[in-house]
């Protein structure tokens, strides 16, 4: 990850790097490479940057997944860190990496952690690795956050609830308008089991890729033996 850390704080110190691919390509992978367009928007726009250069606050924490459980093609991990937030406020944030052959590890998605949330004890195996998620239930509560999202009026149809006080209950009415566009997937979902037996969920929702305008980051918990998601954190950048 610090090697990562390093080579974002030098790119955006680069001019319009937002506008040069090969950057872009070195840094970002999946929903995260969808923020190289938006920022493109800002200087469109005329608004500022929405990137700040990222110091750390402490050493970052890194789950990591036991080799042979990793996906054929892809290595990934999970890094907890305190850095500053875009208002320049200390604040824990959940990112998650990925490579494939050849390839270094780049950036697929990041959020900060809510104000009063924290992020989940991981179950650990005897060799420190983090216990595996159940994926079939990662793709329902990806699908409930997007049924939310594109006012699909479906809530629950997945098997899965938002909590009633979800930061994303009460941000959607006021961001679906204007230049809303829906979400047509999501992409890679990361997570991990947590020690008391819930699950915990990291991936970032996009838009076609012809009509990008926003992108969202969500880190989720399902509390053992419970139906609702609770939102521990999101990152909404348009």
């Amino acid at each position: 990850m610090l090697a990562w850390m390093n080579k974002y704080n030098a790119t955006l110190k680069k001019r319009k790097w937002w506008r040069k691919d090969a950057l872009l390509d070195a840094l970002f992978v999946e929903a995260a490479l969808h923020e190289g367009v938006l920022e493109a928007n800002h200087e469109t726009f005329g608004t500022k940057p929405g990137h700040k250069p990222i110091n750390l606050t402490g050493t970052p924490t890194i789950y990591l997944v036991r080799p042979e459980q990793q996906p054929p093609t892809v290595d990934w991990f999970i890094a907890q860190a305190t850095y500053k937030d875009t208002k320049g406020y200390p604040r824990q944030h959940v990112l998650a990496f990925h490579h494939s052959a050849g390839q270094p590890f780049r950036l697929a998605v990041a959020t900060p952690i809510h104000w009063g949330r924290r992020m989940p004890r991981p179950r650990l195996d005897a060799d420190g690795y983090l216990a595996d998620m159940d994926n079939t239930v990662a793709r329902a509560v990806a699908k409930e956050y997007q049924n939310l999202w594109n006012n699909e009026k479906k809530e629950g149809a997945s098997g899965y609830r938002l909590a009633r006080n979800s930061f994303s209950r009460k941000a959607f009415p006021a961001v679906n308008k204007g230049l809303y566009v829906s979400f047509a997937d999501h992409g890679s979902i990361f997570g991990f089991r947590t020690a008391d037996g819930g699950m915990f969920f990291l991936f970032g929702m996009v838009n076609d890729e012809k009509s990008v305008n926003q992108m969202l980051s969500e880190a989720l918990l399902v509390p053992r033996g419970s139906k609702t998601i609770q939102e521990l954190g999101a990152n909404w950048f348009s």
